[in-house]
Order: structure tokens, then sequence, then C-alpha cells
């Protein structure tokens, strides 16, 4: 049985609601616009300020725990640290970051004798070996690799090829022609002129072939990429074959002298994801003229590291990325920019310094009730469903029980004692790429798959699930309002934290986790006939969303979004039985004026409060397998029964959804 979280050590603990009656707007009716019934005085309360293309309740958790960082690396940075320690990394990675003066007499020199190595290559193939050696420090490649489990021997590590190479992220950037398409393209190639002629690496008289001629060959592997809705399907981006059938079939891409230089020549196996992506690589490399790989290749170094130079630089990416690609009016302030890149560079070793100041014990273990009595509601919602026959019921058990749980933060910390930093931003930046590289080859190259490894965070406002290890993982940054309460009642964690819990558990049983076992490995394990049921009513939740306008002319992608759709689904479905359970022998009363299942859906929808720009709009819809917060409101609430029965939704209202057009899963 599940047990209610209302009881503390040594009694009763008085909670509250954690509903703020002043983040919802009541003039709305819950049956016509719930997303604004429930957050219109939230995203009334905090417009968009000129920094942001998106400022929601996950950015103000995340803006808070900014501050947090910010407070602990700075304090490290302030004192007197042993040479070579943790704390001296942290504290000098920060300065070099934050050292305007010096970045700004640099200039362009951090990059100028890798740009000259550019232009010296004599052919495509000391070219390609620069490429290779530059992509060991970050710079990114037409392909790339990673080494992770593989997904039909998930006790295994693999190593990995799969596409890269586009600057605008998604393939339909350089292939859509609508009208705004059209001008984020040529705002591309005005960045990449100005960004050529800043680095002199064009003159005036030939920077609009050149940039043009880059265009065209990113055009190309555009049009050999797969698009985020073919990359979810796993089973078709797995090829299997060992690096002698490789070097064979892509005789052109030198994988040998390259997984060399990567450190990883001692691979005998990999999976190729995109076949046909890496022949038109290979096809790029054989016919295009020796100048425009070298500019294609300038590109790709200057791109990625404008970021670390100078500020002239850092406006000309922002203008770009921040105004053209999202909307944003204006850069984050660098402190900000500082203390990501610190993050980013020695991410647990600030966790560490994190969990200790602001995580407390009892969070971990009141999450950690949480997900038990959360495993008992989805297995209470296996045995329900009409449409799943009992032998696949008896599996997708065993796939739950065999769940690993992981909560706050890692047992064991990485080991950052060979990563070397120093006082140039950008030589650290690149260090820290060959660093991550070189210790993912030696931690996983021929190696078992390690389940203790984290790949998030614990300072992350996130959690994810993991097929091919079966973990869910809720890192302790997420674990605060308004996800997490520990002075709320069961309404609001159920509705908040709860719907988080089910939703990574139900990512194990989704379009793509359901084609996983308990081991993590890809294969069939349901029956045909569930199989059939199960897609027949994924299509309905498919066909709802694609038919949900997100902007004039533009329309949400329902097979994109399918597998978080399902899993926000299966969340609220999962959360809400939790919930009744742990309260069916001491049920909480009405509160202002707001029954305990009215507080669970408002707890739910609080979460996604936020405000966005029509340019991340776009950007969104085009690349994120999330759906936009307002339609995890509006186009979820309405295949749940009980949210129509907390509210008394009928079918004159708006929102309304005949029952035997509902999503009918879990």
């Amino acid at each position: 049985m599940a047990l209610s979280l209302m009881t503390a050590c040594g009694g009763q603990q008085t909670l509250q609601t954690g509903i703020d009656i002043a983040n919802l707007d009541t003039t709305v009716a819950p049956g016509t616009d719930f997303y604004r019934y429930a957050t219109g005085g939230w995203t009334d309360a905090h417009p968009l300020t000129a920094e942001y293309a998106r400022f929601g309740s996950f950015d103000l958790l995340a803006e808070n725990n900014r501050l947090q960082l910010r407070e602990l690396i700075e304090g490290v940075a302030a004192q007197t640290n042993e040479a070579g320690s943790i704390a001296d990394k942290i504290a000098t990675m920060y300065n070099s970051a934050m050292d305007s003066v010096s970045l700004n007499k640099q200039g362009l020199e951090p990059i100028r004798e890798d740009l000259q190595s550019i232009a010296a290559c004599y052919d495509a193939k000391e070219l390609f070996r620069l490429y290779s050696s530059l992509q060991v420090k970050g710079i990114s490649g037409m392909f790339g690799y990673y080494i992770d489990a593989d997904i039909k021997d998930s006790k295994n590590n693999l190593l990995q090829v799969r596409q890269s190479g586009l600057h605008m992220g998604q393939k339909d950037y350089y292939l859509d022609t609508d009208s705004a398409t059209v001008a984020i393209r040529e705002a591309y190639k005005q960045y990449m002129t100005n960004m050529f002629t800043r680095c002199k690496v064009t003159t005036d008289a030939d920077c609009a072939q050149r940039v043009s001629d880059v265009l065209a060959v990113e055009t190309r592997l555009a049009k050999a990429s797969k698009s985020r809705t073919e990359l979810r399907d796993d089973e078709a981006n797995y090829h299997k074959m060992t690096t002698s059938q490789f070097y064979k079939q892509y005789p052109g891409l030198q994988l040998q002298h390259y997984l060399s230089i990567h450190g990883a020549a001692k691979a005998t196996e990999l999976s190729v994801g995109q076949p046909e992506f890496m022949k038109e690589v290979e096809a790029i490399w054989n016919d295009t003229p020796l100048q425009t790989l070298k500019d294609y290749v300038s590109w790709q170094l200057i791109d990625a590291a404008s970021s670390y130079l100078d500020d002239a630089m850092r406006a000309e990416t922002f203008a770009f990325y921040g105004k053209v690609m999202s909307g944003r009016q204006e850069d984050r302030p660098r402190w900000k920019r500082a203390v990501s890149a610190t993050e980013s560079a020695l991410g647990e070793a600030v966790g560490q310094l994190y969990v200790e100041k602001y995580f407390p014990a009892a969070a971990k273990e009141r999450m950690t009730q949480l997900v038990r009595n959360l495993q008992v509601a989805l297995g209470e919602r296996i045995d329900a469903q009409e449409w799943m026959s009992d032998s696949t019921k008896a599996v997708a058990h065993d796939k739950l029980n065999a769940f690993i749980v992981k909560v706050g933060y890692p047992d064991k910390w990485k080991d950052y004692s060979k990563l070397e930093i120093g006082r140039n931003y950008w030589t650290n930046i690149k260090n820290v790429a060959a660093w991550e590289n070189f210790d993912e080859v030696e931690r996983r190259l021929n190696k078992p798959v390690d389940n203790t490894v984290w790949y998030m965070t614990p300072q992350t406002v996130n959690a994810y699930y993991n097929p091919t290890t079966n973990e869910i993982c809720f890192p302790a940054g997420i674990l605060q309002p308004p996800f997490f309460d520990m002075n709320a009642d069961d309404a609001f964690n159920y509705g908040a934290i709860g719907v988080v819990i089910g939703h990574e558990m139900t990512h194990g049983f989704d379009d793509q986790g359901a084609k996983f076992d308990k081991d993590g490995n890809l294969r069939q394990w349901w029956t045909a006939e569930d199989t059939k049921n199960f897609e027949e009513r994924t299509h309905v939740m498919r066909d709802f969303f694609n038919n949900i306008e997100v902007l004039p002319g533009l329309q949400a992608n329902g097979q994109l979004t399918l597998g978080e759709n399902m899993a926000d689904h299966g969340g609220l479905q999962v959360a809400f039985q939790a919930f009744k359970n742990a309260t069916k022998d001491a049920p909480l009363s009405t509160q202002d004026g707001f029954t305990p299942e009215q507080r669970f859906f408002l707890a739910y929808a609080g979460v996604w409060a936020g405000n966005i720009r029509d340019e991340e709009i776009r950007n969104l819809t085009k690349s994120d397998p999330h759906s936009l917060g307002r339609w995890r409101v509006n186009g979820a609430l309405p295949h749940i029964d009980a949210w129509y029965e907390a509210f008394g939704i009928t079918e004159s209202d708006p929102m309304f959804v005949p029952k035997s057009g509902r999503v009918t899963i879990w």
C-alpha cells in the first residue's frame, strides 16, 4: 500500500497547500483555457525580459539555482586554493571566463594558429586529419561519435557514430521554403559573412561566394540527415559492424586515423547510426573543392570559439543565435555565462558543493518514498489495462520492478585530477572537451556499462529515464518548488513532482521505451496483438497534437513529441492514482475553495507556467521532442478523466474532448 507523505519525524506536521492563488487567473473558466486559468497570474507577473526567449517556472528555479551556484563558485574563487586542487580548478575556470580585459586584449589570437593550420593544408586527406584533431578539442564535425550501451547488448558499451555538422541544428532550417525560415537562412549567411570578414578568412571580393559554398555543404548534409522524428526510431538508427567493415564501406573517411586521434584505436565494433548520411559525408570530401572544405572547417572552428573570445565575437554570435533564432533581445550577463561554463567543465565538482549546502537528507528520503508510491500506482495502472494481455503485463511488471532509481546525487563522483585548467578561456574550453573525450574512452571503450554513472549533474533542474539501464533519475536541482515542496501537502507534491516521477517511469513504456526490456535491450517483448492495440492508442495522441496550431500556419509535430506527450499522459494517470492511494485513509480537505483533486491539477499546470517569444516557438516546434508548456497542459488534460470530474468539465466547454476521442493508454 502507498503511504501518505504527510507525517514528519516526531508526529503530525501541518502542511500548506503549496498553491499560490495569485498565480491563477480565475476570470477564465477552467474548461475554456486551463493553462491561462491555472497560470495566468504567474505569467502576468513574470513578463519576458530582454534576456529571455522563454521564461517559466523551470527557468525561475534554474535562475535561483544559478544564484546559489554563483555564491558557491565565487566563494571558492575568492579564497586561496592549493594549486591543481578541485577548488583551484573551479576558481581558475570561472576567473578565466570573467576576465574580459584579457579576452578583449587577445582578440582573435587564441584561434589564429588553428586557422593558419587549416589554410596551409595541401590536400583533403591532410585537412581531414587536422579536422579530426580539432574535433577532439570540441569543434563540431560532419559526424561525431559517443560510447554508450549497445542497445542490443545493454550490459556492454559500444562506440556509436552519428550525423552532425549543421550549425542551425535542424535540417528544416536549410530546406524549408516558408518566408520565416528563408529569412533565418539569409541572416545565417550574413552572420557567416561577418565572422569570415572579422577573422580575415576571405577577401571582400570573394566572401559572398565562399559563404554560399559553405552553406551549400551544410545543405547537402541537411538533405542527407534524418529528421528529429526519424531519429526517434532506435531500430532504424542501429547498424552494428566491425571497424574493418566500416573501413571497407567508407574508405574515404579515414576512420582508423580518426579513432587513433581520439584515443579509441582499440575499438573493434561500432554502430553507424545513419549509413546514408555517412556516404554523403564521404562524397563531400571526395568531390568538394579543397578551398571550400577549408572554409567549412574554418567556419566550424570560428563558430565554436566565438563565445569564448572577445566581446565583438560574442556579440556577433549572439546576434544570430540569440536574436534571430530565439528572439532574445539581450545577452546574458558575463557572470551567468561564466557560471554555466564552469558547471559545464566541472559539473559534478560544483555539484558536490551544491548538495552539501542546499540538499537536505530529509528531501531525499521523502522523494524516495514518493518514487516507491508511484511504482505501486504504475503497477496498478498496468493491471487495469483491458487492452494488454496477461503475458505482456507480467513482463511489464518485471521491467517496472527492475527500475534503478537515482535521487539527488551520485554515490561515486567524477575524478577531475587529469583535467588541466589555466588562465586562457578558450584553451580551457578545448582542454575540457579533450579531457571528456579521453575520459569517456578510458572509462567505457570495450568495457561493461557502469550503472552508477549519472547523465545529469546534481544541480540540474530536470530529470530523465535511460532505457538501456532502465533507470530513472531525479537530481537535487529539481527537488524544490514548484516541483517539490517539503512544506506542501500530498495534493501539491503528487501533482507536481509526482507527475514528473510518473512521466519518467512511463518513458519506460512509451513508443520508444516500450521496445526495451527490463535489462535495457532493444527487443520485442509485447505480443503482436498488444503492440497493435498500443500503436492504435498512440495514434490518437499523435493526431490530437498534429491538429494544434502553435503559430499561424505552424502546426505542432505530434510524431516528434509523441514520446513526451505519452509520458505526460502516463505521469498524470499514475500520479493521480498514487495520490488517491496515499490519502484514502486520511483524505485532505478543501482549502482556499479548491478540493484536493483540483489542487493536484493546479500544481501540475503551475510547473509549466511561462512566457515565450514567437521565434522560440518556431525554433522549439522544429527541434524539441517536448510540447510547448501551454500544450503540456491544454493538450494533456483533456485526455484525463479525473480532470473532468475535478472541475466539472462538460461538453459545453471548449476544451472538452468526447470520451471516444480521448487517449486510453494508462
